[in-house]
């Protein structure tokens, strides 16, 4: 027999290993055929039949959001559920960091290697709140991955709350006190005024405030930060997709004339975009109004 020298066999051992530790983190590995994807930074819930479809979570809240909306979908559609790591399950990766760019690269990932680089039309994406942000910073920075855009009350920049001459600079000192008195929580339960503005029931907002009890307050810390401290208004005309942006409406909280200005001033550099307000919701309109959220999510899958 003929005999093998030390070297050999240790050259020949450090290629397995590297082999596996690269099939190890491989992201994709196996992850187009699984019913659950895992990320670095996020887990993607696969099921259905259909055209491709994104759902994408808001702040502190776990993809049984989307519970009913894929429930009604999935006979039709082949859905991509989206969780945030530590909002409903570990961490991870996003104990530390900024969140938000591992998220739309991840996202972005999962996109290029199971939907697009299996040869399957672009998908449509759904993002609510924090998830819309994503959302449209995906289909801005990577066109090719939208094959349609629905934002579900989100704006390009969280610091036009604060005025109309609010800038990124002038927004970051409250963004990192935010950030900080958050991460200092045992989790990022909302208290009870954040709640109000969340949902119009009691149902919609005990509904939050368990969603929210369960967050990691280390990633929702973080993410809020990231979220407050991203303008996406200048990259807004790079969105070629079909953009439909649903935003509320509550009379008994903002006049009309408000809201609406808002909402049109904040997407006017949109293109492609077409806003739809519903009405007697507040931010979870899919809370507030299921039937008529619903039917826009319907009618926009079907243009």
């Amino acid at each position: 027999m003929k005999k093998v020298s030390i070297a050999a066999l240790f050259i020949l051992l450090i290629a397995i290993i590297a082999h596996r530790a690269n099939a190890a983190e491989a992201p994709t590995e196996g992850a187009c055929s699984a019913d659950i994807t895992l990320g670095k930074s996020v887990t993607i819930l696969n099921e259905g039949q259909g055209p491709d479809v994104i759902l994408i979570p808001g702040l502190s809240t776990p993809r049984a959001v989307w519970d009913p909306t894929a429930a009604r979908l999935k006979s039709k559609y082949r859905l991509h559920i989206v969780q945030i790591r530590g909002f409903g399950d570990d961490a991870g990766d996003n104990a530390e960091g900024p969140v938000l760019p591992r998220v739309v690269e991840d996202i972005h990932g999962f996109i290029a290697d199971c939907i697009t680089g299996q040869d399957r039309p672009a998908p449509a994406i759904i993002g609510h709140s924090l998830g819309g942000l994503t959302a449209m910073m995906i289909a801005a920075r990577d066109p090719e991955d939208a094959g349609k855009l629905m934002v579900v009350d989100s704006l390009p920049f969280f610091g036009m709350l604060f005025g109309p001459a609010a800038t990124v600079a002038t927004v970051e000192p409250q963004a990192a006190a935010m950030q900080k008195m958050l991460a200092a929580k045992s989790n990022a339960e909302a208290d009870d005024r954040t709640l109000q503005i969340m949902s119009a029931t009691d149902a919609g907002r005990a509904q939050v405030k368990a969603w929210t009890a369960t967050a990691d307050a280390r990633v929702a810390a973080q993410l809020i930060y990231d979220d407050m401290t991203t303008d996406l208004r200048p990259e807004l005309g790079a969105i070629t997709a079909p953009f439909t942006m649903l935003y509320p409406f509550d009379a008994s909280a903002m006049p009309a004339e408000m809201v609406d200005g808002l909402y049109k001033g904040a997407f006017a550099p949109a293109k492609t975009a077409t806003l739809k307000r519903i009405d007697g919701s507040r931010h979870f309109i899919m809370l507030d109004q299921p039937a008529a959220f619903a039917a826009a999510v319907d009618a926009f899958l079907a243009n």
